[in-house]
């Protein structure tokens, strides 16, 4: 016989007992009854689900993202459709756009105009159209006419720019002007500084053709000092090298006065004055209409520059205007052989270069009959010469320039800066008149064969007296915003060459490539103190 027992609790029946008298005494079996969900049992389970859930959400979100974004096809992504229902919404929005956007690109761009003070920031965009709750075809409009706007704000800006940085390469700093007046000063007070240059007993070396020659056309003291310790430094017998400043009328006093209170160590130095010359009446006659001819040439494109919109003008004619361009020195380069009679091989060298390595080979170069050896390509490699060249310099719409140097159109062109001129093969050659008989069809035919410079003439008229030198002779270009050297090939180079207007003693060049030169002062030296010349 079985009996059965109930326990009670508040919570209603905990368990019931059955008991079988039969079986034995203490033999029992309980069974529990179901259990009832209850506040305290769903509590723990909403808090959980409250928790996991957003995560859930948020990590499916994701993954069906980047399955989206990872789909080549549309079949790849087939087991996402479920997660993509607002697939076809997106591609309809991005056709309405691009077909607004189609709309709008060729229309007017008076209204742009218009908006240009309206719309100042894309914030502001988006909340004049939440505002008004304008379709799409407005907002492709605004933004277009935003778009418009900023990208002519840009251009001007970027023009600007270009502008003053070209108007703070013309200047000449104060530490310059002021070397120059302190030198003429001590030209007049020391007779130290009236010594001959060079001393009586070094005279013979200014011809010996045993010795290696140096030239230089320059008006700037500073700088043909630096190119002068450069290379002295660079040299492996320095007490070969013979320099040869020529310089204007105005600049002699300071330096005559610089090299002769700070004379050079193993190398001869001459300073010479154009007023010191007495060439013949041809020779002079020749050497007046060639400036007034290149001074008529830059008046011409002055006086047309003054007339455009400069923001729309190129940085090489502003490269053109260069006083540098009026400089009655650079022009002198035509008439070397005129200048050292008593020479017959040259190295020249521009004042804006700072020499690295030895130059004796130069002189060892065989220029296989040729007159002038230049540097053509570039370090970058074969025709590596973008803006420089020939193209870049003559215009190949005029017929006489077309005709005559058809095949050089796409050349590169030579570079003056660091050149080994052959002084006797110069003058068996009509180099000289041939440049100047170009000069005069210039003037004859509107001055339209080239911009002006020193290069576009003598590209002329050196034709096929060229002979190609290593790149790495020569590496131009370092004075322009943006030089593009490698580290590694300006300190390989022989000679680095700041052509440009960032001209190493001003102060909007690079910093790092200043430095090359910079290195080359002497800092202690009491004019360089005095007139406070800083790196």
């Amino acid at each position: 016989m079985q009996k059965m027992k109930f326990y009670i609790s508040a919570l209603g029946i905990r368990r019931v007992t059955l008991s079988n008298s039969g079986a034995g005494k203490g033999s029992r079996e309980t069974v529990a009854p179901a259990r009832r969900l209850t506040s305290r049992t769903l509590l723990p389970v909403v808090l959980v689900f409250g928790i996991v859930l957003p995560f859930l959400f948020v990590r499916i979100a994701f993954l069906v993202l980047e399955s989206a974004a990872a789909c080549s096809s549309s079949t790849d992504c087939t087991g996402w459709r479920i997660f993509s229902w607002n697939e076809d919404h997106d591609a309809l929005l991005r056709d309405e756009l691009t077909q607004a956007l189609l709309e709008v690109k060729g229309k007017s761009t008076d209204n742009v105009q218009k908006m240009e003070h309206s719309l100042e920031s894309f914030d502001k965009l988006v909340k004049e159209l939440t505002l008004h709750r304008q379709d799409i075809k407005a907002f492709a409009f605004k933004t277009k006419a935003m778009l418009s706007t900023l990208e002519q704000m840009v251009h001007s800006a970027r023009q600007r720019e270009s502008i003053y940085w070209h108007l703070a390469s013309l200047g000449v700093p104060k530490s310059l002007h002021c070397l120059c007046l302190k030198l003429a000063e001590e030209y007049a007070v020391n007779a130290a500084a009236r010594s001959p240059l060079p001393p009586p007993q070094y005279v013979s070396h200014l011809s010996d053709p045993s010795l290696q020659h140096l030239i230089l056309l320059t008006d700037n003291v500073l700088a043909a000092s630096v190119v002068i310790s450069s290379t002295i430094k660079s040299s492996t017998d320095p007490g070969k090298l013979v320099f040869h400043i020529v310089t204007d009328k105005k600049t002699y006093t300071p330096m005559h006065a610089w090299f002769a209170v700070n004379p050079v160590e193993s190398a001869v130095v001459e300073v010479k004055g154009l007023h010191q010359y007495d060439w013949s009446e041809e020779v002079n006659v020749g050497v007046k209409n060639m400036i007034d001819i290149n001074q008529i040439i830059w008046r011409h494109y002055y006086n047309n520059l003054k007339e455009e919109n400069l923001e729309e003008t190129s940085e090489q004619s502003l490269d053109a205007l260069s006083p540098s361009n009026l400089s009655v020195l650079n022009y002198l380069r035509i008439y070397i052989p005129e200048l050292f009679p008593d020479l017959n091989k040259v190295v020249f060298l521009d004042d804006d270069v700072v020499v690295q390595h030895d130059l004796s080979p130069l002189w060892g170069l065989d220029l296989n009959g040729k007159v002038v050896g230049a540097v053509a390509n570039s370090w970058c490699g074969d025709d590596c010469c973008p803006g420089r060249k020939y193209n870049d310099y003559l215009n190949y719409s005029h017929p006489l320039i077309s005709t005559n140097f058809v095949s050089e159109s796409d050349h590169c062109a030579w570079l003056y800066g660091v050149n080994i001129f052959d002084l006797e093969a110069w003058r068996r050659s009509n180099i000289t008149k041939i440049y100047q008989q170009w000069l005069r069809t210039s003037l004859e035919s509107g001055l339209a064969f080239w911009k002006p410079g020193i290069l576009p003439p003598a590209l002329i008229a050196f034709k096929g007296h060229v002979h190609p030198m290593d790149p790495l002779w020569h590496l131009g270009g370092l004075g322009h915003r943006f030089p593009h050297a490698h580290k590694n090939v300006v300190e390989s180079a022989a000679v680095i060459h700041f052509s440009g207007p960032a001209k190493p003693w001003l102060e909007i060049g690079s910093p790092e490539i200043r430095s090359l030169w910079y290195k080359h002062i002497n800092y202690s030296n009491p004019f360089v103190r005095k007139c406070r010349i800083m790196r």
